[in-house]
């Protein structure tokens, strides 16, 4: 079941933007696969957009699709055999530009990466013919495996580095977009979210099931589903291998979130993991998560956390699990699921939590961003702090709680927060604002505490 075209309306702006430039430019667009990024580009007007999709076909058969797609707007291109790339580009701009076109064409060439995967040259033709001037349409490149992309366009000694008038990164889209795209609203939507993340293809293919339990089911329990060996195709799109990213994964889902516990679980030693680490999270699929008041150049307490709700949700439930769902002995795994879910549910419900605050005018102040807090208080005892933010005039400091389960009575829970907040390390430094955010709670505020629920949050994060 198609979903309606949501959000990207910055993206969408940018693309026809540089499209209806006079002037012929290149146009990245890449991000991770199932975001999108073909349903953005097919935005674009049709009647000067040719748009190609690639597939690992040999080189010669590439060459006779893409032909045949630019024959659709140039008369006859498909006629002639072109022995190479170099000839068939060079054919074509020739076309356009004795066609003294007013507006330039936009030729899409989407999965690009199957394209120069088989033919490592391409990179280098185009930009020669860029830099010689030859470029007469606008030509955007897109591809889902995001390694190969920063290979051949964004790193430094890429054929293509600097050559590009727009570069756009397609991310998964923001938690309140989930709102539209499956007709829930609330908590529900939020533990919709704990499943499928941002992802709109996973939306789009949820949809159609009368129920979250029916689809995880069928598209992740089941060992036919569509989405049983996702992160597998994930890691093979966007790393040379999936071994290590896979191990790595796994290990900080199961909860080794130190760079200590991690190397110690996998056998390894801590500086060999630097260079994964940072690829998985340029990746977008982990983050580093530090307390707040830290820097992230100088602190030493750094955790490592699952950024996508749907990788967390697998490395959860499903990867520990293959051996009986691969028997199709699915029910104790439902079961462990259901048994476990409140507590996966509170661990996006509190992320998305800090994720609203610049976004929500908190007691009429504005907020940065927002982090959580670990370590000692004043007492000398353990603590940690859900929610923790500075104003933008750095004269406040928000201190929050974020509560998954049924919300029970705030008038108690507000003065204990702080109470709580007093001991803080940072408490005595600037005024303190409370706040409490739970998905069932009646918007408002109660005794000096503000209130947020699924709905405000929701909204916010859109």
């Amino acid at each position: 079941m198609k979903l309606d075209f949501l959000n990207r309306t910055i993206e969408l702006q940018r693309l026809t933007a540089a499209t209806q430039s006079c002037e012929p430019k290149l146009i990245i667009v890449y991000g991770r696969r199932r975001c999108g990024k073909s349903r953005l580009l097919n935005q674009l007007p049709a009647e000067r957009h040719i748009y190609h999709l690639a597939d690992l076909s040999e080189p010669a058969l590439q060459r006779i699709n893409l032909a045949n797609d630019i024959s659709r707007y140039v008369s006859g291109f498909n006629d002639a055999v072109y022995p190479n790339w170099e000839s068939l580009f060079s054919s074509f701009f020739s076309r356009i530009l004795q066609g003294k076109e007013t507006s330039p064409y936009t030729l899409t060439l989407d999965e690009f990466p199957y394209l120069a995967r088989l033919d490592t040259s391409l990179p280098s033709i185009l930009q020669k013919l860029i830099d010689t001037g030859r470029l007469a349409t606008h030509l955007i490149l897109c591809g889902s495996p995001q390694r190969m992309m920063h290979d051949m366009v964004l790193d430094q000694s890429a054929p293509l580095y600097g050559r590009a008038a727009e570069i756009l990164k397609i991310e998964p889209l923001p938690a309140g977009w989930i709102c539209d795209a499956l007709g829930r609203t609330g908590k529900t939507a939020v533990r919709d979210y704990a499943v499928w993340g941002g992802v709109p293809r996973y939306w789009e293919s949820v949809k159609p099931f009368s129920s979250l339990k029916d689809a995880v089911n069928d598209l992740v329990f089941n060992k036919h589903g569509l989405f049983h060996q996702e992160p597998h195709r994930l890691l093979v799109d966007d790393m040379r291998s999936d071994v290590q990213p896979h191990s790595l994964l796994s290990v900080i889902a199961g909860g080794c979130h130190r760079l200590s516990e991690i190397a110690a679980r996998l056998g390894k030693q801590a500086v060999s993991l630097a260079n994964p680490l940072a690829l998985l999270m340029d990746l977008g699929y982990i983050k580093r998560d530090i307390p707040y008041g830290e820097s992230l150049r100088s602190t030493k307490r750094t955790l490592y956390r699952l950024s996508d709700p749907f990788l967390l949700f697998w490395y959860r439930y499903v990867y520990p699990s293959l051996s009986l769902l691969e028997q199709d002995v699915t029910q104790p795994v439902v079961e462990q699921w259901e048994r476990h879910f409140g507590f996966h549910c509170g661990e996006i419900w509190e992320n998305l939590a800090r994720l609203s605050v610049p976004r929500i005018p908190i007691g009429g102040i504005q907020w940065k961003e927002a982090h959580r807090w670990w370590g000692k208080d004043t007492n000398g005892a353990d603590c940690e702090v859900d929610v923790v933010a500075e104003s933008i005039d750095g004269k406040n400091i928000l201190i929050g709680e974020a509560k998954w389960e049924k919300f029970s009575d705030a008038a108690r829970i507000a003065p204990k927060l702080r109470r709580s907040a007093e001991t803080l390390p940072f408490a005595h430094k600037v005024n303190m604002i409370h706040a409490i955010w739970c998905p069932d709670a009646a918007a408002g505020c109660v005794d000096g505490c503000f209130l947020f629920n699924a709905e405000q949050v929701l909204e916010a994060l859109r």
